[in-house]
């Protein structure tokens, strides 16, 4: 079984400073945020940008360049431009931040109902987005909602749109979208290539049950502010707090935790 990777999404578009004082959101919140996870174990940081006026989730390039330099300045994580859309569903809005390579990226490959709106995902979309990051030589995170968008994302491989071994993460527990359980979890387990490497993220009390299970089934986590702001019930914590939880897990199961160049090799990300 190899190393575990510990994805932080630190920030995402929801959480605000008043539902949590512990989510960053400022460029250099955000940095200090991924400063921090990677000393308490983690691999890799998933980025959004959020507007620092209102805390409102943001396409600003400039917000980007800024929270992407100030990683590679401050850590060596893998860093992860998100290209979701609930700050804005066009294309131009959602694509340019590829221009800044990072080594990774997310793509949604399929299109599902949010609590309060479509998160509309269409395949000239996916496609256009596959594209660009085939270009500049990102290895995309393909986001699942639902099983059928583990096929979508075969068919981008098929079509030379996307390398194997593909990259899953499964997000899990959301309204709408596939429940949190663990006959789920091994479905979609059991339902991706051979050989390819995934993640879960499981949305709220979910989080903590479906990481427990992915670390015993040789997968990976991801942990942090934007799917869930509190550690146990009613306990509000920083980012930090729940990479340390899972670096304390996997320990007792025996599985060691992998460093950024360890996660570099395991989802065979190409040498910058």
């Amino acid at each position: 079984m190899e190393k575990l990777i510990i994805t932080a999404a630190v920030t995402g578009s929801l959480p605000t400073k008043q539902k949590t004082p512990h989510v960053p959101i400022s460029p250099s919140e955000i940095v200090e945020a991924g400063v921090r996870c990677e000393q308490a174990g983690a691999a890799v940081i998933h980025v959004h940008a959020r507007n620092p006026k209102d805390e409102s989730p943001s396409t600003d390039f400039q917000l980007f360049k800024e929270i992407y330099e100030g990683l590679k300045e401050r850590t060596k994580l893998i860093i992860q431009i998100s290209t979701g859309g609930r700050a804005g569903m066009a294309y131009e809005q959602r694509s340019d931040r590829l221009t800044l390579n990072p080594e990774m990226a997310s793509l949604t490959t399929g299109s599902v109902n949010f609590p309060d709106s479509v998160y509309a995902n269409s395949p000239e979309l996916i496609e256009r987005l596959a594209r660009d990051m085939q270009a500049h030589g990102i290895k995309p995170e393909m986001e699942v909602f639902d099983v059928s968008m583990i096929r979508n994302a075969v068919e981008l491989a098929e079509k030379g749109l996307a390398e194997a071994p593909l990259h899953f993460d499964f997000v899990m527990g959301l309204k709408g979208a596939i429940p949190a359980t663990i006959e789920n979890l091994v479905h979609l387990k059991n339902s991706i290539p051979a050989g390819s490497t995934w993640t879960v993220a499981g949305i709220g009390p979910a989080q903590l049950v479906v990481n427990t299970h992915a670390i015993l089934m040789g997968g990976h986590v991801r942990i942090g502010l934007e799917d869930n702001i509190y550690f146990r019930k009613g306990e509000l914590a920083p980012n930090e707090r729940f990479v340390e939880r899972m670096v304390n897990l996997a320990a007792e199961f025996g599985r060691p935790v992998a460093t950024p160049d360890e996660a570099r090799r395991i989802m065979h990300l190409k040498a910058r």
